[in-house]
């Protein structure tokens, strides 16, 4: 095997915005720093601390229009998003959750419960399976993925933390039980990544252009599409570092 990390990736706010990042510190049995950490409710949901399942926040799932949000992370635990269609913003989570919701109603469709509240994850995140875990992506699966659709598919519909290039198509799938070493960091993979309609949703223009869900069921038998891994030992990380399976 021979493989690198060729792109990182953070969702400060689960469901809204993704970042780029070309380094970042993992420390051992916890997600990549800052990842989902923070999500935004709606009113169907209830008042709840600690983890909560994906159903109670605005996601792409529910508003397409989201997956055009992009996010960086500034001094101070400020996060700035940008959209098309949106003015830039800068917030403190803390203090501007009013601009926040002011900010991403119009990008939210109008029959779904409005947005509420912002509320904080718990050390693990706010990732969809509550586990402290990073999710993986393969470049190669994903072109293989695109060709089964008939278009270039964005990563980005996968909201990954890491995007490994250098693999074969699905070959992510056999690493369940081992661990990944990159450089000191050691990775311990355990579960498939089981996708929902999020994934319908192009990046680029906000439009659901694409059946990801039928395409792997058809051609693959199931819905799955990455995995999921627990840092053992951190460390530095680096784009371009390569990837050992051990």
């Amino acid at each position: 095997m021979t493989a690198r990390v060729a792109e990182i990736w953070r969702h400060p706010i689960k469901g809204i915005g993704r970042e780029a990042l070309n380094s970042v510190t993992l420390d051992a049995g916890r997600p990549l720093p800052g990842d989902r950490a923070w999500a935004l409710l709606h009113d169907n949901a209830a008042d709840a601390e600690g983890w909560q399942a994906r159903r109670n926040f605005l996601v792409v799932a529910s508003g397409p229009r989201l997956a055009q949000i992009s996010a960086e992370t500034l001094a101070h635990g400020r996060i700035a998003l940008s959209h098309p269609d949106r003015p830039r913003i800068e917030i403190s989570p803390l203090e501007d959750e009013a601009a926040l919701i002011d900010w991403v109603l119009p990008l939210w469709p109008a029959d779904r419960p409005a947005p509420r509240r912002l509320v904080q994850a718990p050390p693990q995140g706010m990732a969809d399976n509550g586990a402290a875990q990073l999710a993986i992506l393969n470049r190669a699966s994903l072109a293989e993925l695109g060709e089964a659709v008939g278009q270039v598919l964005d990563i980005g519909r996968f909201r990954g933390n890491l995007v490994l290039d250098g693999l074969a198509p699905r070959e992510e799938f056999d690493w369940i039980g081992r661990e990944l070493a990159i450089g000191d960091i050691r990775l311990a993979v355990t579960d498939r990544i089981e996708r929902c309609r999020a994934t319908e949703a192009n990046p680029a223009t906000g439009l659901r252009d694409a059946n990801i869900l039928r395409a792997l069921e058809d051609t693959r038998g199931h819905r799955d599409f990455g995995v999921y891994a627990t840092v053992r030992s951190g460390g530095f990380l680096t784009t371009d570092t390569p990837v050992t399976l051990i």
